[in-house]
């Protein structure tokens, strides 16, 4: 039995650091995935969201109600991005997912306040993701001790020591239950398809190259996007197999409502189902060995779990998070989802999600195209 020998123990090491050299990649991997998890944790991850959009359908124009809307625009949970006095027209907004509240003030507000009366002010909230709101709702049932403080003056200062000149009525809209399953439900069918489809078919032209048929695939007269397509489209039914079982399980046993088209779900799903296919396929064309492409995949399932809203409310995300986010076809993909299954959503609700998904599936197939080599170098 041969001796320890330092010697050989510190060629080994030397061997090591050298063939991590020669895999810039791997390397990468090690140092960039904890460096993002830093970022993304750190700075990116807010359970707390504020300035989250807000309508606001006033009737009345009355001081009082003024004072109301100056006390949620003061807020740090509300930004107001629209007034009307239609609460129609709010509640269109919500149901678009343009905002996440509708706040409605009643007419003859500030009447039934100087007559002595206690009118209501009703909140109505995007429940989709109960948890994306609930700060915000507990500081507007806040309002109903402060927002006035300073107009109750003269005959109405007594107001200010009785109980609240108004009450706050809250409803939550289309999950009124706040049952987080109706969320999280839906939102694993896209987490599920962007793991599963840019993982299988990253390894498509990698497994080509290891098993040493890439030589084969070249010789084929097949263009680029012949051998693109070929090697995509089993995977696309593969992907409906899995939407089905998704959607039973979804209904039969977590009872999640489905209130808009399963046809126009369809369409959305085939969209976002290609363009994953297409980011894998991408990284097959880059990726040297099978454990590269598994690396460059799931380098791209982590921002898409993290900053697409699935796991955390996108809303309390900082500005530069959000703009990564939109880029992600799984951040599009889960607003059309639960658009349509929790909202009843329609092809005009979902389009302006629905474009950014087919535009980044063309813009990966390009790349994919652009990638694709004719040859063995």
């Amino acid at each position: 039995m041969k001796r320890f020998s330092f010697l050989r123990l510190f060629s080994m090491l030397m061997k090591e650091f050298i063939q991590m050299r020669r895999d810039p990649l791997t390397f990468a991997m090690m140092v960039g995935v904890p460096l993002m998890q830093l970022m993304l944790f750190g700075y990116a991850i807010n359970l707390n969201p504020k300035n989250l959009p807000t309508a606001i359908a006033i009737d009345d124009p009355g001081p009082f109600g003024r004072s109301i809307v100056a006390a949620l625009a003061n807020s740090s949970y509300f930004r107001i991005v629209e007034e009307t006095n239609s609460p129609a027209h709010a509640r269109e907004l919500l149901q678009k997912g343009d905002v996440t509240f509708v706040v409605e003030i009643p007419v003859n507000f500030t009447r039934d306040i100087v007559r002595g009366s206690s009118p209501s002010i009703v909140i109505e909230s995007d429940a989709t993701d109960p948890s994306a709101g609930a700060y915000a709702l507990a500081a507007f049932n806040g309002l109903s001790q402060t927002a006035l403080r300073d107009d109750l003056k003269g005959p109405l200062a007594g107001r200010v020591q009785g109980p609240p000149p108004f009450q706050t009525v809250s409803h939550l809209l289309y999950n009124p239950e706040s049952n987080t399953q109706y969320n999280i439900v839906p939102g694993l069918l896209g987490v599920i398809l962007t793991m599963t489809m840019t993982l299988i078919t990253s390894m498509a032209v990698t497994r080509e190259r290891e098993r040493g048929t890439y030589e084969n695939l070249l010789a084929m007269p097949a263009t680029p996007i012949e051998v693109m397509i070929g090697k995509i489209t089993p995977y696309i039914f593969m992907g409906a197999v899995q939407v089905t079982l998704v959607l039973l399980a979804a209904y039969f046993i977590f009872q999640v409502p489905m209130w808009g088209s399963l046809t126009l779900l369809s369409v959305g799903i085939t969209f976002f189902i290609i363009a994953n296919l297409a980011v894998g396929y991408t990284f097959s064309t880059i990726a040297e060995s099978q454990l590269q492409a598994m690396q460059m995949s799931f380098f791209f399932f982590l921002p898409s779990l993290m900053l697409s809203g699935f796991m955390f409310p996108f809303d309390g995300m900082p500005e530069w998070a959000q703009a990564i986010g939109q880029v992600l076809p799984l951040t599009h993909f889960l607003r059309i989802v639960r658009g349509i299954l929790l909202k009843g959503n329609g092809f005009a609700e979902i389009w302006p999600q629905l474009w950014p998904l087919i535009l980044f599936m063309f813009a990966a197939g390009a790349v994919a195209m652009a990638r694709f080599r004719r040859t063995l170098d």
